[in-house]
């Protein structure tokens, strides 16, 4: 038997709090994939950077064609590389969809080179 006091505040509460939870996890992947696509530019070009260094004696343009086969192959793109003595510098950019309609560029850098005593 109802008193007609009852006007549905439950299930509008109830409702709010889902939505609000829904809000909440989208944000929480939004920001996963974004640490995702940020390790994997710098995992890319740590990588590039050392297949470049290993092919420094060879050249510049070698070694950075060097870098940019391994970066393509881990998702990214390189974005620049030079030489700083004997040193590779490389940076690579990796782009993520955060959200549908929403797509962002992380960025990694890496110097590889020879050991220093």
């Amino acid at each position: 038997m109802s008193t007609g006091s009852d006007r549905g505040g439950a299930t509008v509460l109830l409702l709010a709090v889902g939505v609000a939870f829904v809000l909440f996890g989208v944000a929480g992947a939004a920001v996963g994939v974004a640490r995702l696509a940020r390790q994997q530019a710098g995992v890319a070009a740590d990588l590039g950077a050392l297949a470049g260094a290993a092919r420094v004696a060879l050249g510049v343009t070698t070694a950075c064609e060097s870098a940019r086969a391994i970066v393509t192959a881990n998702g990214g793109r390189l974005v620049s590389c030079q030489l700083d003595g004997l040193d590779l510098l490389v940076t690579v950019e990796v782009t993520a969809t955060v959200l549908p309609g929403l797509v962002r560029a992380a960025t990694g850098r890496a110097r590889a080179g020879p050991l220093r005593g």
